[in-house]
């Protein structure tokens, strides 16, 4: 991320328009307006700057100001006299802190004379935020799956094969696993075939909320120093989030069993099943990011594996054990 924001140090120069508005500080507003008309504003009109005759910066004149004026009025009795500026060594980083501080739309760019040489506004703000904001979310979701953004973009296909396929192993470990505890129960499948037709609805649903509660857990790792306290606290909260989805998911999914194959103990078994995976969804979302900060270990790149094969194995472990038991 360090190289992605290299940027932010460049000089603002780089950036700031020169087809500001100025005008002379000797104008009043007739005069203003008679100049702007002939010589044109610029492309974008945020603010009017008033200068004198050696462009060194006086006043800065909002627009409202200058249209609601009496015409013979000079500019310098309605202008701002007091400007909040940057400097022209300034950094991009400099120039969004006093976009922060000052909430103005723009600001102007001065010299060590105090002439201005050019106008920053609020755009190249919002740009940098969202822009950055952007890269931050896009390297959460590829490091939750398994890798880093750095590492894979323009990167040959060999190297991205490297980076990208220890973690495709996990998910090939996981998933024949699925498979063997499957076969372990062909003959609860045999009896019932209505079980294979959620099968996929439920190890979904478990992957999802083991997924959230994962994101949420590996947020909030970042703001807060875990210890025994905070587990527990976050473990009663997930306790209680995962009771109501697995209430609401089970009881919904369990309609539905009931209203299309009019089988209720089945639609029971399965909704039942959906409501403890769920809370072992979870758990897991909430323990393995935990247990992988506490090993100093980057949570971020290991829970999202890890988690959903967990979720996975324990998800088809209470749908077929319940199964066999009440069908």
């Amino acid at each position: 991320m360090k190289h992605e924001r290299e940027h932010l140090n460049e000089p603002i120069l780089a950036y700031a328009r020169k087809d500001f508005a100025r005008l002379d500080q000797s104008f009043t507003v007739q005069q203003a307006l008679e100049a702007i008309r002939q010589r044109g504003v610029g492309e974008k009109i945020v603010y009017f700057y008033v200068v004198d005759k050696e462009d060194r910066l006086k006043g800065v004149l909002p627009t409202r100001r200058l249209l609601t004026a009496p015409l013979d009025q000079p500019l310098s009795g309605i202008m701002i006299a007091r400007v909040a500026v940057i400097p022209h060594t300034a950094t991009v980083l400099d120039a969004c802190e006093m976009f922060v501080l000052h909430k103005f739309l723009a600001f102007p760019v001065v010299d060590d004379q105090g002439r201005m040489v050019g106008v920053v506004d609020v755009g190249l703000f919002t740009e940098e935020v969202f822009d950055l904001a952007e890269r931050e979310q896009m390297d959460d979701i590829f490091e939750t799956i398994g890798f880093r953004v750095s590492q894979v973009r323009d990167a040959s296909p060999l190297r991205a094969f490297r980076y990208r396929f220890p973690w495709l192993l996990a998910t090939i470990t996981s998933g024949t696993l699925c498979a063997l505890l499957a076969s372990a129960y062909e003959v609860t499948l045999a009896k019932s075939i209505l079980l294979a037709f959620f099968l996929t609805l439920v190890l979904a649903l478990g992957e999802s909320v083991g997924t959230q509660s994962m994101t949420v857990t590996i947020q909030a790792l970042r703001a807060v120093r875990p210890t025994w306290r905070w587990f527990f606290g976050a473990l009663r909260r997930e306790a209680g989030t995962a009771l109501l989805l697995g209430s609401g998911s089970g009881l919904l999914v369990g309609l539905i069993v009931w209203v299309w194959r009019g089988a209720p103990l089945a639609a029971g078994v399965i909704g039942g099943s959906i409501l403890l995976s769920l809370c072992g969804a979870c758990a897991f979302g909430l323990c393995v990011p935990a247990l992988l900060h506490r090993l100093n270990l980057d949570p971020k790149i290991a829970a999202g594996p890890v988690t959903l094969a967990l979720t996975d194995l324990v998800t088809l472990l209470f749908y077929f054990n319940m199964a066999r038991w009440f069908l």
